[in-house]
């Protein structure tokens, strides 16, 4: 029987923009996960989203654009990706393990 190591579930393969409005991140388990990039600007959990001491949301949701869109993505390290926005926010950190839960959550997987 095979057994999948639990960091494969955390380790991406391939990152790409599927679209415009949409990234997708290949799992070294298979599965792919589709993100609306809007969704993931909005789940920005950097210090100016995000209180650090309450954790709640600093983001109005109406202030960030609906075409709002990656400009770079780059890696952080072995653990998470980096993405610079078209708004001009570019201090969130996109942890991988984070990201599989988005998509868990979110319902975004497939495969």
């Amino acid at each position: 029987m095979f057994f999948m190591d639990a960091s494969s579930r955390t380790t991406p393969v391939e990152i790409r923009q599927s679209s415009p409005t949409q990234l997708s991140i290949r799992w070294a388990d298979g599965v792919e996960s589709l993100y609306p990039v809007r969704e993931l600007r909005l789940a920005c959990a950097c210090a100016l989203c995000v209180d650090e001491w309450t954790g709640d949301s600093k983001l109005d949701a109406a202030e960030i654009s609906a075409d709002v869109r990656p400009v770079r993505i780059y890696s952080v390290g072995r653990y998470a990706i980096g993405i610079d926005w078209s708004d001009g926010h570019e201090t969130g950190i996109y942890a991988f393990d984070n990201l599989r839960a988005l998509a868990n959550s979110e319902g975004a997987e497939l495969g």
